[in-house]
């Protein structure tokens, strides 16, 4: 009787510690940690979240950008933290491609992150250099198929949705196009419109700013419908691709192992932060989704995303040692 009161005990010990823990937290900044270059989309999704989340928790939360490996570097520095909700991921895409695309990975997105919710979605555009004379994307198939190797396209990294929205569209047009890889969005956008590259798809975030310059053309989104801000271009799909889509996420992840009470107060600020109108607005006009989902929703959607996109690396080819 009194080893089982001991056990029960120490059950309701650990549970009001647990309380305790997250009634406590945060108890010193935040941070998190976004895998590619200030200015870029997902930098934009974390830190319309972190200004947000700095409000609601009453503490600092920082972002801090370290790109680098596709990713990977951000990736396994967050799934190594310490376990406590103060070191956080602004995921993308990359997690789940990363998994097919790398032969070998020093960490296992199903196993070492915590997913905490889908912030949001967004498409890429397809946008070329001004001085390229096409005006649609069947003007660019005409193009580039007469001449095989000429027509480079950008991406913002090996692996990225940048990178395999362009493996899709070369194997859905049969074209022999030349790949640039770059360290995030900003750089390959610059030499996009400095000339130094014919073309590429980007998330709309990030390379909108420059249609609307007129620095760069845009001919297509790469979603299956239309973009509300863009109603006048067409998806590829609608330009003569037949069944092409792809799309760009970001979500947030905590190390494994993070107490399930600290990753339901972070979802709960930030799926209230994901509805506030302002917020949304905000996003909207980048053309981004606002999302918020559960922690088991967004789980089985990175689950999802990783089948995806293993059949898109695999069809392609592309690979990363």
């Amino acid at each position: 009787m009194r080893q089982i009161l001991r056990h029960a005990f120490a059950i309701v010990l650990l549970a009001s510690s647990a309380i305790a823990s997250a009634q406590a937290f945060p108890s010193k900044p935040i941070k998190i940690v976004v895998p590619f270059p200030a200015g870029g989309t997902v930098d934009f999704f974390a830190r319309v979240v972190s200004t947000k989340l700095s409000e609601s928790l009453g503490q600092s939360v920082l972002v801090e950008n370290r790109a680098g490996a596709g990713g990977n570097i951000a990736v396994e520095a967050v799934a190594k933290s310490a376990p406590d909700g103060y070191t956080l991921l602004m995921g993308s895409e990359i997690v789940a491609i990363n998994t097919s695309l790398y032969n070998k990975l020093a960490y296992d997105p199903i196993k070492d992150l915590a997913p905490i919710t889908l912030v949001g979605t967004v498409p890429n555009i397809l946008i070329v250099h001004p001085s390229l004379p096409v005006n649609s994307v069947r003007d660019l198939i005409a193009l580039a198929a007469k001449s095989p190797g000429k027509i480079s396209f950008a991406s913002t990294g090996q692996g990225t949705s940048s990178h395999l929205s362009s493996e899709l569209f070369k194997l859905m047009t049969n074209l022999d196009l030349l790949h640039v890889p770059y360290k995030g969005g900003p750089p390959a956008v610059a030499d996009l419109i400095g000339g130094q590259v014919n073309m590429m798809f980007i998330n709309m975030p990030t390379g909108i700013t420059h249609v609307r310059t007129g620095k760069a053309k845009i001919l297509a989104v790469s979603s299956i419908r239309r973009v509300a801000q863009l109603p006048d271009v067409p998806t590829v799909d609608q330009a003569g691709v037949k069944g092409y889509e792809t799309s760009a996420w970001s979500g947030l992840y905590a190390p494994a192992g993070t107490p399930p009470e600290v990753i339901a107060k972070i979802n709960a600020e930030v799926v209230k932060i994901l509805k506030m109108p302002a917020v949304r607005e905000q996003l909207a006009g980048q053309g981004a989704e606002a999302v918020g989902d559960t922690p088991e929703e967004f789980s089985r959607f990175t689950k999802e995303e990783i089948v995806k996109w293993a059949k898109i690396i695999k069809i392609s080819g592309a690979k990363v040692e």
